[in-house]
């Protein structure tokens, strides 16, 4: 069967935006669903720099109000967390959480030699590298070439976008990106997708796409699985009507479908807030508090809290002056939140920024990222974190 160039690239699209969708999904079909108690990830990345300091706000420092005379939240307005810190007013539902103790807030979180670019810092956090070195997978992504390693069934992990995260890409496995179960079903299952498998099957294939087709069909009938899936578990909670509230009611749909998905990945932004920083950060943090907290109720009614861990994280932080334009310019260190019923350490985990140390106008990191990701893959995902992560790196007590 002959098929044009251009009609070959879209199959090829189509596989790639899938490639390695999971085994177990087709064993899954067959009706082994796993029982609740499956340990979930779900990563929410502030994309942008989000300003740390004014999430988490040192509010009896004066160094942070001289340096930030238009910008510094007032002690009055911030919402107490202890003596020391207070987090930001829009944020009603995570103080919430921090008071019933499902929250953790981890300060100065960052890695040697900081990167102030967006998309080099970025590509650190996704990557797990050291800021020297260059890796073209990502530490979700080497989870998953992991637990596929030698066994029948793969872990998994969806990112609720329409492009896939360098994160979530491995080496022989990754991640697969939907915004819509539905829609992904229809994507996959366009009429000429299905004629154009249909023919190579008829014809015996072709050695030179056998792989590509190979996926395109599995990443049809994981397509139709994961439609069919979504369908068993409808919420009853009332998530906000926007992007970020539809895409965790959408995590949290296959969560309680028993789609035996270990990671979620989903983005919220921007948070480059160099001019008028403080009506722009306001806004979005209204649309993650409105989000994290429907999910979690959700989560909570349905008893599924206790194995779910959230976490945030941002490239970097912002410098700790203001800038002449309302805003703040790229920093470093940040602070990370963690939430979840199944938290072993709770509240404020480490010792505040100190704002009197500062290198070159930023502030100084003493957490590694990659002690966090190292904690989560093993204590949380029962994974090498050591093997995946490339280096050994302290155990955090969180989990």
């Amino acid at each position: 069967m002959l098929i044009n160039r251009r009609r070959f690239l879209q199959v090829g699209s189509l596989a790639s935006a899938a490639v390695m969708m999971p085994r177990f999904l087709k064993a899954l079909e067959r009706g082994h669903l796993v029982p609740p108690g499956n340990k979930v990830l779900v990563i929410l990345q502030l994309s942008g720099g989000n300003d740390g300091l004014n999430t988490i706000i040192p509010y009896r420092n004066d160094i942070y109000y001289r340096m930030r005379p238009d910008l510094g939240l007032k002690r009055e307005k911030a919402l107490s967390l202890n003596d020391e810190l207070g987090i930001h007013p829009a944020l009603t539902g995570l103080k919430a959480l921090y008071d019933d103790g499902m929250l953790g807030v981890l300060n100065n979180v960052g890695y040697p030699n900081p990167d102030r670019s967006h998309f080099r810092s970025m590509d650190i956090w996704h990557t797990g590298s050291a800021a020297k070195d260059y890796w073209s997978d990502g530490w979700v992504g080497r989870y998953l070439d992991a637990q596929c390693s030698g066994c029948d069934k793969r872990a998994q992990a969806l990112e609720i976008d329409d492009t896939l995260s360098l994160a979530l890409k491995g080496e022989t496995a990754k991640g697969l990106a939907l915004t819509d179960p539905n829609r992904l079903f229809g994507t996959s299952n366009d009429k000429y997708f299905r004629e154009l498998l249909q023919q190579h099957q008829e014809d015996g294939g072709h050695s030179h796409a056998d792989y590509l087709y190979k996926t395109m069909g599995e990443t049809m009938a994981s397509a139709a699985y994961i439609q069919q899936q979504s369908r068993l578990y409808k919420t009853k909670e009332t998530y906000p009507n926007t992007e970020l509230g539809r895409n965790m009611k959408t995590i949290a749909n296959l969560i309680m479908s028993d789609i035996s998905t270990k990671v979620y990945y989903v983005s919220h932004g921007s948070f480059d807030t160099h001019v008028g920083q403080q009506g722009q950060q306001e806004r979005l943090f209204h649309q993650l508090d409105e989000a994290v907290t429907a999910f979690t109720q959700d989560l909570k009614k349905n008893n599924r809290f206790q194995d779910v861990v959230l976490m945030t994280f941002s490239e970097f932080g912002r410098r700790v002056g203001q800038n002449a334009s309302g805003g703040t310019d790229h920093g470093t260190a940040n602070n990370m939140f963690l939430v979840g019923g199944g938290l072993q350490q709770k509240g404020i985990l480490n010792e505040g920024p100190d704002l009197a140390d500062l290198q070159d106008g930023d502030l100084k990191y003493t957490v590694d990222f990659k002690s966090v990701y190292a904690t989560l893959l093993h204590k949380w995902l029962n994974a090498d974190d050591q093997l995946i992560l490339k280096a050994q790196y302290p155990h955090l007590s969180f989990i």
